[in-house]
């Protein structure tokens, strides 16, 4: 409801408060809402010569021309938060296949070689600044990244992780269209591999989403 009419007065509606989540673009759409909202109404009351069904109407009609321009700023919004997203996720990608044909090294983390967890690592530190635990199963247990169990809702960018008996023991980087990049084992370079068929498909266990 919109309010109680009383002597050609009326109570402002009550406006939910924006999450703490919330983008700053998000909040100031939020609060001119409000304040363009809190101007209509004294539509209610601004002429009591004018019935009050058709105050009403007036009001219905600036109300939902609000709500419209509010729904297209919010359109706006998520375009523009997807973009930045869809972004970085290039950068990853693009700063992975770079390491394409490194050699891997147990415990390396710079070009001159890379084990798994060093590759993972390196690519996200140095393509957006993004500190990864060193280790693949420490990674796997990171609480910051979104846990991902079923490999169909994979996105490219996420952490993929494979392993035996429940333990995990090697991370990757999913490139999209059911592959991944790694830095697979002693004498073998970086390389692409399926992740909906052969070896790695029957060692996949989890993935985690920084992006």
């Amino acid at each position: 409801m919109l309010g109680t009419v009383n002597n050609g007065a009326t109570a402002a509606p009550t406006s939910s408060r924006p999450s703490a989540s919330s983008t700053t673009s998000r909040s100031r759409a939020d609060a001119a809402a409000t304040a363009t909202l809190a101007a209509l109404l004294p539509h209610l009351a601004a002429n009591d010569a004018i019935p009050l069904m058709d105050r009403s109407a007036m009001f219905a009609g600036d109300l939902s021309r609000l709500l419209a321009n509010y729904d297209v700023s919010q359109s706006a919004v998520n375009a523009a938060e997807n973009a930045v997203s869809d972004g970085k996720v290039q950068t990853i990608l693009k700063r992975a296949m770079a390491m394409l044909g490194t050699p891997y090294r147990w415990g390396g983390t710079s070009p001159d070689g890379f084990d798994c967890s060093g590759l993972v690592s390196y690519v996200f530190k140095t393509a957006l600044g993004i500190e990864l635990p060193r280790v693949s199963r420490e990674m796997a247990h990171d609480g910051a990244a979104e846990l991902i169990k079923d490999r169909a809702a994979l996105n490219a960018g996420d952490l993929v992780f494979f392993g035996r008996r429940g333990r995990v023991d090697h991370v990757g980087i999913y490139v999209g269209e059911g592959r991944f990049l790694h830095a697979p084992s002693t004498g073998k370079d970086v390389r692409v591999d399926s992740l909906v068929s052969g070896y790695w498909s029957e060692k996949f266990m989890q993935a985690r989403r920084v992006l």
